[in-house]
């Protein structure tokens, strides 16, 4: 029985038995609908067109569709129209414009002229008529699973009569409707608001086929579009974000960590991706240049040459200038990382204190008795190795000004708080983005996080609420979690990283490859077996025989036979390469794992082409289905995470009820 007070509130919400009667049939009939669309990506890394397409065309979801509904009945040309119209509505209908008005541009002539002829279109309105009915054929595939009041919440502000009567005229036969219908159709061209009918119920596809997405880590690096990732992320109705590694970085940098600021500013300029923090955020990266050249003007800084930086056609500097940048900045991180370490003896990193390291031997400079590749430090003091001089001190002042002022970096730290999560369970599922720490015989490895010895789903609970410190928090509580993000970036039993070091420094200065080695922890190797996977699941509250894991982190190298399905299937590892740099490793660009009312698929994409190849010839991700595990009998919404939270509502409902039929409470 609910409590009373609860009861009382709800009465509010639900004034007599009337109104309890109508949500009780509303929850009801809710309960029964398919399940939705649930879609798990991870390891954007900034890959920014190639996310933004995903979302289009739903992973290949909306090209299936139209392959259902029209199926043999269209070409494969018009069926690739049909779809790129969907994706880029608003590019498509301009160039489509441009044709009919006899703009005969080569680009695109061919293209148009062909569809054309094989759709028989020989007018502009006739194209909108044909559109418009194709379109709307694939919004009712689309929606047909949904609840009405949900489709019509989605509905654009103006159009909302209008597209709900196409979407739900599905008598089409009787020659009444059949004339109401193409009256519509008609009026909606006459009226000329066809391209706005076509943009509204595109995206209404876009929204629905992707009924809830989640980002499992690393939306930050590699590539230059990170910023424009989230601005998307704000537009889809439901997603959330386990943190990366790479995430943790940014929103370490983002709120403070001042070592962790110049670790993004050096992997940005290390792989010429400067565009994020430039174009995206506004950060001013002048002060760094200047700096870079006052101390380093006549350094060849050979050794600092961005990656590939005689092909990235991002590399917006001359590459000797970035060269340079890339030096300062990366020396100024290895001394705030030790300031940072020395303030933390818990944490047992001395040996990331790098420039402890740094000896005279015979008159050279050594590292852990190794010569190095690059001797010429002047601003490294060896009685005080760590400590900023003046210039480095007022040049960290000045990029954090503006790491603070870009209203947009703080406005998506804000989004990254509020809908991110270091793990997630959700409907059987567990998300995480990279391990839990283990021991080498599988048991849960122990850690001190700021202060608390944990382990298992402690560990991942108390990291967590450490993370919102450093955020939220407030006087030594904020300083030390602040601090603790750079320890989750690097650090042996963070969860999001659990290797013995982060040999940065080696990989810079060292020649020997030996040196630059990175143990993995245990989970790397031990989450392969199903009964550690079972272990794990059990740990985190879900059926071990049923439940599965989702993981990033390490990308699937399927060129050397890796595949993505590990421990008998009770692991999904989904980095398949979306950021082209580790397209080398992986021989893919991407996985998707898909799961709808009929079970779960896992999706392996190639590599995308480009945003303006989709909009011209309808270009695609081909993608290529690796597992399909789909259920004999379908999954409503009774089945999901939500349906157990609607189920209780509709419990309490019926208490009410009784309430107020039993004369309990006062009907208003």
């Amino acid at each position: 029985m609910q409590d009373e007070r609860y009861l009382r509130l709800l009465s509010e919400k639900f004034p007599n038995s009337q109104a309890v009667v109508t949500e009780l049939i509303n929850l009801r009939a809710i309960l029964s609908l398919p399940k939705g669309t649930e879609h798990f990506v991870s390891d954007l890394h900034g890959e920014s067109m190639a996310f933004i397409h995903m979302i289009k065309n739903a992973s290949g979801v909306v090209r299936k569709k139209v392959d259902e509904v029209y199926g043999a009945t269209l070409s494969e040309e018009e069926k690739r129209a049909i779809c790129a119209l969907i994706y880029y509505p608003d590019e498509r209908i301009e160039l489509i414009k441009k044709y009919y008005d006899g703009d005969k541009d080569e680009n695109y002539t061919t293209l148009f002229t062909l569809n054309a002829q094989i759709s028989n279109l020989p007018t502009l309105e006739e194209w909108y008529r044909t559109r418009l009915h194709q379109v709307v054929n694939i919004a009712r595939a689309v929606t047909i699973k949904y609840s009405r009041s949900k489709v019509h919440r989605l509905l654009p502000k103006g159009y909302e009569y209008v597209i709900a009567e196409l979407l739900h005229e599905s008598n089409l036969e009787q020659h009444d409707r059949q004339t109401y219908y193409n009256a519509i159709i008609d009026a909606i061209i006459e009226t000329g608001c066809a391209d706005q009918l076509i943009i509204a119920i595109s995206y209404l596809i876009h929204g629905l086929t992707i009924d809830t997405l989640h980002i499992v880590g690393d939306i930050f690096d590699r590539g230059p579009g990170a910023s424009k990732i989230l601005d998307v992320l704000s537009t889809v109705r439901d997603y959330d974000i386990q943190w990366g590694n790479h995430d943790i970085e940014w929103m370490g940098a983002m709120a403070g960590n001042m070592a962790l600021l110049a670790t993004v500013l050096r992997v940005s300029i290390r792989y010429a991706n400067i565009e994020t923090l430039e174009e995206g955020y506004g950060i001013n990266l002048l002060p760094l240049a200047n700096f870079a050249m006052t101390v380093y003007g006549d350094d060849p800084c050979t050794i600092w040459q961005t990656k590939d930086f005689e092909n990235n056609p991002r590399l917006t500097r001359s590459a000797q200038l970035m060269a340079k940048m890339h030096k300062a900045i990366s020396i100024i991180q290895f001394k705030l990382e030790g300031q940072t370490v020395k303030r933390h003896p818990e944490w047992h990193m001395d040996h990331r204190a790098v420039l402890d390291h740094l000896r005279f031997e015979d008159g050279h400079l050594t590292f852990n008795g190794q010569p190095l590749l690059d001797t010429n430090l002047p601003t490294v003091d060896p009685k005080d190795p760590y400590a900023l001089n003046q210039y480095e001190q007022d040049l960290m002042n000045q990029l954090w000004r503006s790491f603070r002022k870009s209203e947009k970096m703080q406005r998506h730290l804000k989004m990254l708080y509020e809908h991110g999560s270091l793990y997630l369970v959700r409907n059987g599922f567990l998300l995480y983005h990279a391990a839990i720490p283990l021991n080498a015989d599988g048991s849960f490895a122990e850690a001190d996080v700021c202060g608390k010895r944990v382990k298992g789903k402690a560990l991942m609970d108390r990291t967590d609420e450490v993370i919102r410190m450093a955020y939220y928090g407030e006087g030594k509580e904020k300083e030390d979690a602040l601090d603790y993000m750079l320890y989750l970036w690097e650090g042996e039993f963070s969860p999001l990283y659990h290797k013995d070091k982060m040999t940065t420094f080696e990989r810079y200065f060292l020649a020997d490859k030996e040196t630059w080695a990175e143990k993995k922890g245990a989970y790397f190797t031990l989450a392969d077996d199903e009964k550690i996977c079972e272990q794990i699941l059990k740990e985190f509250g879900l059926n071990p025989a049923t439940g599965r894991i989702i993981n990033g982190h390490v990308p699937v190298r399927t060129i050397k036979g890796e595949t993505p399905i590990r421990a008998n299937g009770k692991r999904f590892v989904i980095d398949g390469g979306f950021s082209k740099p580790y397209q080398e490793k992986t021989g893919i660009a991407g996985y998707t794992l898909i799961y709808n009312s009929h079970g779960i698929q896992l999706v392996e994409h190639e590599s995308f082409e480009s945003r303006e190849q989709a909009i011209l010839s309808g270009s695609d991700i081909h993608s290529r289905t690796l597992l399909q595990d789909f259920s004999g009998s379908r999954l409503r919404i009774k089945d999901t995470d939500k349906g157990k939270e609607l189920l209780e509502q509709l419990e309490a409902l019926e208490q009410l009820l009784h309430a107020y039929r039993s004369g309990i409470f006062r009907e208003q």
